[in-house]
């Protein structure tokens, strides 16, 4: 199996030890060609504060940086969107919000 190329931004993943939105964001992009830099939580006090600085004090993760720009539980398609410097796509939540 070959693995593919990293190009592009780096993609700072935050992450948690068995967290399952983690894992399920986790797999696929590492198969992306991303050029990802996975930080636990856990293991680094400055990552967590900086999650919590940007998920409204909480320790939610996934959480993903790319430059300045983050993104807090996203969709692999939002982080996807988010690299090539792309809109990033609403999450389904908030397009439900919107049909009301």
């Amino acid at each position: 199996m070959t693995v593919p190329e990293r190009t592009g931004p780096v993609v700072e993943i935050y992450w948690r030890p068995g967290c399952p939105f983690c894992r399920m964001l986790l797999t696929p992009l590492r198969a992306s060609g991303l050029n990802l830099r996975e930080v636990n939580i856990w293991e680094d006090p400055e990552a967590a504060a900086r999650v919590r600085s940007v998920a409204g004090g909480n320790e939610t993760v996934p959480t993903v940086f790319i430059g300045s720009r983050a993104l807090v539980n996203p969709t692999v398609r939002q982080v996807l969107a988010a690299a090539r410097g792309e809109k990033t796509p609403a999450s389904w939540w908030r397009r439900l919000g919107r049909r009301r």
